[in-house]
């Protein structure tokens, strides 16, 4: 066996979204040319989900095919496409598709969330998701056929939101109706909920909030109050679930199955594993950060820099982090941004109409120029794309 093969610290990260591909290029790059690091990458797809876009393949408009292993190249870091079936903490290994054993010295788990289709009875069996690209384009075939009927979407987050004003926009023939328990916009300052009122209205959106979906029917949702609402198709965006991967492993995780994170992200019970994105309960100080792009990528860079840091015989430093914005796109031809306090909460600032729609494109496509100069510029400060505050953390060499 080749000598610095058998020395060479081996590190997995599963999943490769916004924020395990962000931690994959930060530490392939900054390592590729010292030889005792493998960085490898394992995904169920070779290609990247922009999941901030799925709501426009879900109406059948065409996006950018982002190919996985061509946005690693250069790096130095291997691509493993197959499912993540088990993961065994003690031993450090984990196994893809069932026939194959992988081995890790560091684990970056970053295996994300999907739409909870388990916890109110019938969506399982009869609503769509936007989890991937192709759950997108069976919502995009559905919505194209003649006479397609109401479509329901069920959770008035901006999930909901988003895809009730494109399919609204694309759709005009269409019956759109949004249900949720929270009435769209809430929490946001009143002039951008004003303004996302304004919008779903002019596009013909039917809103319905305070109300609560207890069955999802072949033909209709049922309602806690014991009506039905007739829907031809459901599109569920009611709420989130992570992987039972890490539970199953034997990791800390909090009652939502995220695995619980120390101050540099990693898992309270095993320090060798690294929680990535909406995959991990990280504390800050003003609570527990919830999942979102603005706040992946940067958790994926600071387990990079951590784990350079460890290897080093540093200690690694802190995560900071602080919310800047919530752009929420409302067709192709308008948007709303609310600027907000660190911990999320509105500020007074908010962009409207065609400049907002503008920033939100700039923020949709910011992790490609961020993922490039991350491979051009090893030995940089950390970059985070989509605005996010941040404590800057620098290279550790």
């Amino acid at each position: 066996m080749n000598t610095t093969a058998a020395r060479r610290h081996e590190v997995l990260v599963l999943g490769a979204g916004y924020a395990g591909l962000s931690a994959a290029i930060q530490l392939a790059a900054r390592t590729r040319k010292r030889g005792n690091v493998r960085v490898t990458v394992v995904n169920p797809y070779d290609r990247f989900t922009e999941r901030l876009r799925l709501h426009m393949t879900a109406t059948g408009q065409s996006t950018a095919e982002l190919n996985i292993p061509e946005l690693l190249a250069g790096t130095g870091a291997a691509f493993v496409r197959g499912w993540v079936t088990a993961v065994d903490a003690e031993a450090k290994t984990v196994r893809i598709d069932d026939d194959r054993i992988l081995r890790y010295d560091t684990l970056v788990y970053g295996l994300g969330s999907i739409a909870d289709t388990a916890t109110v009875p019938g969506v399982d069996d009869h609503a769509h998701s936007l989890d991937s690209p192709t759950d997108a384009a069976a919502l995009a075939r559905r919505l194209a056929r003649p006479g397609a009927g109401a479509i329901v979407i069920g959770g008035s987050g901006l999930t909901g939101v988003e895809a009730a004003a494109e399919i609204a926009e694309q759709h005009p023939e269409l019956r759109v109706v949004l249900l949720g328990r929270k009435e769209p916009g809430e929490g946001m300052h009143p002039k951008a909920k004003a303004h996302l009122d304004a919008v779903l209205t002019r596009l013909g959106v039917e809103v319905r909030g305070g109300v609560e979906i207890t069955k999802v029917l072949p033909d209709s949702v049922e309602l806690a109050d014991g009506s039905n609402v007739p829907a031809a198709a459901v599109l569920w965006t009611s709420g989130t679930r992570v992987s039972p991967l890490a539970a199953a492993a034997g990791l800390t995780v909090d009652d939502r199955g995220r695995v619980v994170t120390d101050s540099a992200l990693r898992s309270v019970s095993h320090p060798d594993v690294y929680a990535v994105g909406d995959a991990a309960a990280i504390q800050q100080r003003y609570g527990v950060m919830h999942g979102t792009c603005q706040s992946g990528m940067p958790t994926g860079v600071h387990a990079a820099l951590s784990i350079l840091r460890v290897l080093a015989g540093r200690k690694p430093k802190p995560f900071r982090f602080g919310y800047y914005h919530t752009p929420v796109s409302l067709g192709r031809g308008d948007a709303v941004v609310q600027f907000t306090r660190p911990d999320g909460s509105p500020r007074r600032i908010v962009l409207t109409g065609k400049p907002a729609v503008t920033y939100k494109e700039t923020v949709t496509a910011a992790p490609w120029p961020t993922f490039a100069r991350m491979k051009k510029m090893p030995a940089a400060g950390a970059f985070w794309p989509h605005g996010g505050r941040h404590t800057r953390i620098r290279s550790t060499k």
